[in-house]
């Protein structure tokens, strides 16, 4: 996963060459999910290994503060704060690093209706075969069966492909920003 989260984490390309630590971008985006609620977690893979994945939490600001109490406190020993210090060099550890120190749990109304939200990564070779519909939906009847009202996610505005898909998956824009989107499901059906 945490290669598979690597290989696609500039908007949907490879991020290989933005991180010197190859696991910096995963530990804030992918590592912390199956660790704090295993069964909303699926992972596809094929011969070659892992092919995609889609994480999620049923309940952002449960899963915020149990960041901060389970797993930020070790990735704050492991990268010092001096390290959110732009180098210049073109690199993005040093964001990750900072979002590792700055990230706290705050309350948003958009949670009391979209409690839940995810991240979904798939590899260019399992990609177009509707795979990640196949993970969206296994996601949402995950969530459905816990009657969990709603979800949220991200989409940075550099990653049409990913609009596009969560548009035809049944997401609606709630808010937009310089960076990208808000998109929101009701799950009440």
């Amino acid at each position: 996963m945490y290669r598979v989260c690597l290989r696609t984490g500039d908007s949907g390309r490879d991020a290989t060459g933005l991180y010197h630590d190859p696991d910096l971008l995963a530990h804030v985006y992918a590592g912390p999910y199956p660790v704090a609620d295993p069964a909303l977690t699926f992972v596809a893979a094929d011969e070659g290994g892992v092919l995609g994945y889609i994480v999620a939490t049923a309940d952002t600001f449960a899963f915020e503060t149990w960041l901060e109490e389970n797993w930020w406190p070790a990735l704050r020993e492991r990268y010092p704060i001096e390290l959110a210090t732009d180098p210049a060099d073109g690199s993005q550890d040093w964001q990750r690093v900072a979002h590792i120190h700055r990230s706290r749990s705050r309350h948003d109304e958009l949670y009391d209706r979209y409690p839940a939200h995810l991240h979904i990564d798939i590899l260019p070779r399992g990609q177009g075969a509707g795979l990640g519909r196949r993970l969206m939906t296994t996601l949402l009847d995950a969530l459905r069966a816990r009657r969990v009202p709603g979800l949220h996610l991200g989409v940075g505005s550099g990653n049409p492909g990913a609009y596009a898909f969560y548009r035809a998956m049944g997401f609606t824009e709630e808010r937009r920003g310089d960076w990208g989107s808000i998109m929101v499901m009701d799950l009440r059906e």
